[in-house]
């Protein structure tokens, strides 16, 4: 005899087989029945073992905000910051605040600044013919203001050490664009028909806008009193002319293990940095310091090929890896 869980009935041995009729209609209503239960209100199916149905988990939501970068310091004996990922478990260790704030580098590229509260400055003209130029661009005035600052011995963020050279200024932190900016010099005019030329050898964090250039007091003494503590100006980029030529200086510390390479007195900014290694030309990453690392020690002590923004390529070779200390070339990019 068939248990009372079996929904159909089987004949036994030896007993009258059930019509076939018969046995259609108890499957049917056998079926009707599993529906019912099977869509209850409190019926539905059950996850687990229990009821074989797996339970889908929620997938969570990609709006997630990133952190804020850590904010910038000033100085040439300031220290990185570390600026957190948006990857909580995967912080960048040797990112700086400068380096988060410009995530995008291509030619003409407008960085975010940190937290995106800081407007890209205005350009009035037409950008002249600059394939590697970042956010400072041949060819184009933008607008701003110009405040001062005591340079004390000349140095600043750009490493390039105390200088008698009082006509320097300091970038905001999102033209300065980790370093991009250094040793380019810059042609400041005020509302009044005063100007200045002056080299980017530091960098102003916050409060500094995009747009702003600090000035050293006898810069911005050319421009108006000091008393008047900020005024508005247009800037723009020069390729002025030089008698000096490129030197090459290796940062403290430096080994055929492990180097920083600096560049001094280039013409034109600077955009790229390579050695020569067993691999070819290998360029580089450039701090905000205004050193290119290498980090295992590739191409220490060969020979360095520079890039400035205009494409124009200088090969020097022969320089030493002589920690710390200055030494001249004979090339100079062209004039623009």
């Amino acid at each position: 005899m068939a248990t009372s869980s079996h929904r159909r009935s089987r004949p036994e041995r030896g007993s009258r087989r059930v019509p076939v009729v018969t046995v259609v209609a108890v499957a049917a209503v056998a079926l009707v029945v599993s529906l019912v239960m099977a869509f209850r209100p409190d019926g539905g199916a059950r996850t687990g073992a229990e009821g074989g149905a797996a339970a889908v988990a929620p997938v969570a939501g990609a709006g997630a905000s990133a952190s804020p970068a850590a904010s910038a310091t000033t100085g040439p004996s300031a220290t990185p910051s570390l600026s957190p990922s948006p990857k909580p478990s995967t912080a960048s260790p040797g990112a700086t605040a400068r380096e988060t704030a410009t995530t995008a580098a291509g030619a003409g590229a407008a960085a975010a600044s940190p937290g995106g509260r800081r407007a890209a400055p205005v350009a009035r003209a037409a950008s002249g013919p600059a394939p590697a130029a970042g956010r400072i661009r041949p060819g184009t005035a933008y607008q701003g203001v110009a405040t001062s600052y005591d340079i004390g011995d000349g140095d600043g963020a750009c490493s390039y050490g105390p200088t008698s050279d009082v006509m320097t200024a300091a970038m905001n932190t999102a033209d300065y664009e980790t370093a991009k900016a250094c040793g380019a010099y810059v042609l400041v005019r005020a509302g009044n028909g005063a100007s200045v030329t002056v080299r980017i050898t530091n960098e102003c964090p916050a409060p500094c806008e995009a747009g702003q250039l600090d000035l050293s007091r006898q810069a911005f003494a050319r421009l108006a009193a000091l008393s008047a503590g900020r005024i508005p100006v247009t800037w723009s980029l020069l390729s002025p002319s030089t008698s000096d030529t490129v030197s090459i200086r290796y940062k403290t510390g430096s080994t055929q293990y492990w180097c920083g390479i600096q560049a001094i007195g280039h013409r034109n900014p600077l955009a790229l940095l390579e050695v020569r290694t067993s691999a070819g030309w290998t360029r580089l990453a450039r701090t905000g310091y205004n050193y290119f690392l290498s980090e295992q020690g590739a191409g220490c002590g060969g020979p360095i090929r520079l890039t400035d923004i205009y494409g124009e390529r200088l090969t020097v070779e022969g320089i030493a890896v002589r920690a710390n200390a200055v030494q001249g070339t004979t090339v100079q990019f062209a004039r623009h």
